[in-house]
């Protein structure tokens, strides 16, 4: 296989350091870093110095969390990747919307794994081991193992054979109704991530191949030509975290064998699906527990959302399924 072709994965040795470089496993200086957070996002929404809690309970700022990262991987993949992103994003909802679905998965994708390695270099000291270490969980690392071959996009050429890895919506929120301008989620576990920029919300399921998109479909339907209420978008955030959390199988990503002329790597995906099941059955009562996460801001608790335990609450459609042009909230007038 030719060079530039060729894949790195730094989980069969666990080679996350600060002197191996994320993306191409070069060796390199400690002073070669990228930001997980681009400083162009960082100072457009005044985060740099935003706290943010780690697995250990430690806290660090934004602008703290760094990745390892050679000069060339920085100035060829990771530098271009921002611009196109930070265009798109000047244009708002339409800007991203129209954006090629691989680059916002990229881009996704390169904060996620920016988090999750600097996650695993804390484990090795951390402030206060965590219950679930994830260097001790094999599933975990299958996982991200699986999600790395992809995101070595940014790097390698490659197409996806007649996929996506991930499932990625980009909802338009009434930003006039709330004054926030940036909100900021993700789980290691369920390979979520959701960003708020104004008045774009984009939440992704990063390791799926649109699964997820596909079992929302009609849910999606109604929401994607829509302005969403902040309540509302919060309810379908939380909708896709509950699928993800659902979700039961684990996609595997295989090469195509490459010809010595070849330019582009051919990437290939299965499913072990032999247990049939996709989605683990949905339950009213763990839904409501995390949709009153996405709700507490506006004071709805779980027993609010479950006084019917058979028809959790919605903001985003009525018990008829009609979609609400007015949402009213619980409790308030």
């Amino acid at each position: 296989m030719q060079q530039h072709l060729a894949l790195f994965d730094p989980f069969e040795k666990m080679q996350f350091g600060y002197r191996t470089c994320f993306l191409c496993g070069n060796t390199i200086t400690q002073d070669q870093v990228t930001q997980v957070f681009p400083e162009w996002l960082m100072q457009e929404y005044d985060i740099t110095e935003r706290p943010l809690q780690m697995l250990d309970q430690s806290v660090v700022q934004f602008k703290d969390l760094q990745v390892p990262c050679c000069r060339r991987c920085q100035t060829q993949y990771i530098q271009p990747l921002e611009e196109q992103v930070q265009a798109a994003a000047q244009q708002g909802v339409a800007g991203l919307r129209a954006l090629e679905p691989k680059l916002l998965f990229q881009w996704l994708g390169k904060m996620f794994y920016g988090t999750l390695i600097n996650e695993l270099i804390k484990e090795q000291d951390p402030l206060i081991k965590p219950e679930y270490a994830v260097s001790e969980q094999p599933k975990m690392l299958m996982k991200f193992q699986s999600f790395f071959k992809v995101l070595q996009s940014l790097r390698v050429p490659m197409t996806f054979a007649d996929f996506l890895p991930g499932s990625i919506f980009v909802v338009d929120v009434d930003a006039a109704a709330e004054p926030s301008r940036f909100e900021f989620r993700d789980d290691l576990t369920t390979m979520m991530i959701s960003l708020r920029l104004d008045n774009a919300m984009i939440v992704c399921c990063l390791l799926d191949n649109e699964l997820l998109k596909r079992a929302m479909r009609r849910v999606w339907a109604e929401v994607e030509p829509r302005k969403l209420q902040p309540i509302q978008a919060a309810e379908f955030s939380a909708r896709v975290f509950y699928g993800a959390y659902l979700l039961n199988v684990i996609p595997d990503y295989l090469p195509r064998q490459a010809k010595p002329q070849d330019e582009v790597l051919v990437m290939d995906s299965l499913i072990d699906d032999v247990t049939d099941v996709i989605f683990n059955p949905w339950e009213n009562s763990a839904y409501a527990k995390m949709l009153a996460l996405s709700w507490a801001r506006w004071g709805v608790t779980q027993a609010d959302i479950l006084k019917d335990p058979e028809a959790p609450i919605s903001m985003l459609f009525t018990p008829a399924g009609e979609f609400v042009e007015f949402p009213e909230v619980p409790g308030q007038a």
